[in-house]
């Protein structure tokens, strides 16, 4: 599979739930079983890992695979028997060898390279907090504006994507709700409090839900960016601080960070799109890759375990009625290309370089199917300088910042895009992961105005409405006579827009 492509997302799509067929379209079941009696012994230095074992969905083989993972010296954190995913823990080094030789296991391996200790997040450098100075002048600029927040004058974002006017029309229903699958959300923010849903948030670090008291709120302050996401879809228009796309709708946290070393494991993520499409979420927002593989190969079992888990929990929600929206990353790769090069997996331990073809290695969940891929963009309605693209891959387009090239005529004059952060504090923020919740937001004004509509439907509106933006003439944004990316396709659709900038408006009308 070497030659060129220029495929769209559905035909991207088909190698994916062609090679992960089963119950809900997975990968198949291993021939041989192996007795449950054959156990290897554990070393006593094994490190102690974290598996996912996927299983056909029938209770007794899952039961009976329950059975072969003891004996193999496995320990069963959780089973979602709805999607046949079982998390485990095991400190036999052959445990992964041993399980995928087991009947009914349709694939397993490890989801991380080191051992479990008591970032993958896609945005793109440190935070900027909003100065005294700045907040002044922006508040100066806004107070021009009746309708305006205190400092939406540096909220240019907005603006592009038409949230302002959208929200003179309708803010969005409280009857939808986006969970923020991220670092977790400080709801005691004054800008997120108002429309905040506890009884849709909880940590699912390790793949079980804890849905105690403030279990979905960051770790520490430097936790923030869940809540600069959380904001930027629902920051409530309460004549505080900024407003987010989708003022009137809801907003949850679902925590799937590791408090140790803040990485998005999969087990994590696989619970909290359960737990989402159980508690009756309509979006979610993911603002993350899934670590510790930035591009995940089906020709390596343990990644291949990695997108069948993943994808099966993604796939679970999209039929519960759940639209999933995710960030295309921050790499400025071209997800169409033959080839990339991943200088950054495992970023659990000692990355070794290797050349993927990003048709057969996903980047989970973006590149999942039914999930709808966000590139960003600044203000001037160009694909930021970092953003990662691909002709058939990104859906969308949408502002996420661009510091470096697209700098907007507001009192702060900064390109990132301005957002809540804890401790009831305000900042900026670029990448993806920002481009990504204002997709989000639209969609769920979408869900508000047509309350019946399906993911996949909701998917179609907010490419149909869509802003088409032509591929640029030039894209050597920093003048060194280099392309420094190169746009496949035309206005209605190409790799670096996909169908178009999403139009806040329009979903409202």
């Amino acid at each position: 599979m070497s030659q060129t492509r220029s495929r769209r997302r559905l035909a991207l799509a088909v190698p994916v739930v062609l090679s992960l067929t089963a119950s809900l379209g997975f990968l198949p079941a291993a021939a041989s079983a192996a007795p449950y009696a054959e156990t290897t012994a554990q070393a006593a230095d094994a490190p102690n890992l974290s598996y996912v074992v996927n299983t056909k969905v029938d209770h007794r083989t899952i039961a009976s695979v329950k059975k072969a993972i003891v004996a193999a010296g496995g320990t069963v954190v959780i089973t979602y028997e709805k999607i046949g995913v079982i998390v485990i823990h095991s400190a036999n080094p052959d445990f992964g060898a041993q399980i995928r030789a087991v009947r009914g296991v349709q694939s397993a391996g490890a989801t991380r390279t080191s051992p479990l200790s008591v970032a993958g997040t896609t945005d793109e450098g440190a935070v900027q907090v909003l100065t005294k100075e700045q907040a002044a002048k922006a508040e100066s600029a806004s107070a021009a504006d009746a309708e305006s927040e205190p400092l939406e004058s540096d909220q240019w974002d907005l603006r592009a994507i038409g949230a302002d006017k959208a929200a003179q029309i309708n803010p969005g229903s409280s009857k939808v709700t986006v969970a923020v699958i991220d670092t977790g959300v400080d709801d005691t923010h004054p800008d997120i409090a108002p429309n905040f849903s506890a009884s849709q948030s909880a940590n699912c670090d390790g793949g079980v839900a804890d849905t105690s008291e403030g279990a979905w709120r960051p770790y520490t302050v430097d936790d923030y960016h869940g809540t600069h996401v959380a904001g930027e879809i629902a920051a409530a228009r309460n004549g505080i601080g900024v407003a987010g796309v989708a003022p009137g709708v809801k907003v949850s946290s679902i925590n799937v960070t590791d408090p140790s070393n803040g990485l998005f494991y999969p087990e994590s993520v696989v619970c909290a799109f359960v737990f989402a499409a159980d508690h009756g979420v309509e979006i979610t927002n993911n603002s993350y890759y899934v670590d510790p593989w930035l591009y995940n190969c089906l020709g390596d079992p343990d990644q291949k375990a990695i997108v069948d888990a993943v994808n099966r929990a993604s796939l679970y929600a999209q039929k519960k009625g759940t639209l999933n929206v995710a960030a295309a990353g921050n790499s400025n790769h071209d997800l169409d290309s033959d080839a990339i090069v991943d200088d950054s997996s495992p970023d659990d331990s000692t990355p070794v370089e290797r050349t993927i073809d990003p048709h057969e290695c996903f980047d989970v969940p973006t590149m999942l199917p039914g999930v709808v891929t966000v590139s960003a963009t600044g203000v001037n309605n160009v694909k930021s300088y970092y953003s990662s693209y691909g002709y058939g891959v990104v859906d969308v387009a949408a502002p996420g910042g661009d510091r470096l090239y697209q700098i907007p005529d507001t009192p702060s004059k900064n390109g990132r895009i301005l957002s809540t952060l804890p401790n009831n504090s305000y900042g900026f923020l670029q990448g993806t992961s920002m481009a990504s919740p204002h997709a989000a937001g639209v969609a769920a004004l979408l869900k508000s105005t047509h309350a019946k509509a399906t993911p996949a439907q909701l998917q179609w509106l907010l490419k149909t409405q869509a802003d088409s933006l032509n591929c640029p003439v030039s894209y050597d944004q920093d003048g060194d006579g280099t392309q420094d990316a190169v746009c496949e396709g035309g206005k209605k659709a190409n790799g670096f827009y996909g169908s178009g900038l999403v139009n806040a408006l329009r979903a409202v009308k």
